[in-house]
């Protein structure tokens, strides 16, 4: 019998990658890109568990799901950083420059 690609193996590598790539952007949408390769990456070993010998492709979904991992754990540094900076700043010091130098002084002391 010919062995079939693991559905998806190709799918959960690269959202694995996303998912690290994207955790610049605020950690939202990385941590979602990492959630969905985690999910796809487990339904996809339980199928290979249930009979390796039909697939192949079983080390880009490992790979995948270590990957989706890293950036799950990445993103969910640069959530709780942000809320961290908000917290610290303030959201309304986000969009004013000069309240925000102001307030990070005050946190940090004059460095002068």
């Amino acid at each position: 019998m010919e062995q079939q690609k693991l559905p998806n193996a190709t799918l959960i590598l690269v959202f694995g990658i996303i998912s690290i790539v994207t955790c610049c952007c605020y950690g939202v949408i990385g941590l979602i890109f990492g959630i969905i390769g985690l999910i796809l990456a487990n339904k996809a070993t339980k199928l290979y568990a249930l009979s390796p010998e039909l697939y192949e492709g079983y080390n880009n979904v490992k790979l995948g799901k270590t990957l989706s991992i890293i950036g799950i754990v990445l993103n969910i540094l640069v959530v709780i950083f942000f809320i961290w900076i908000i917290s610290i700043i303030g959201w309304d010091a986000l969009q004013n420059e000069e309240l925000m130098r102001e307030r990070m002084e005050d946190y940090l002391g004059n460095m002068e």
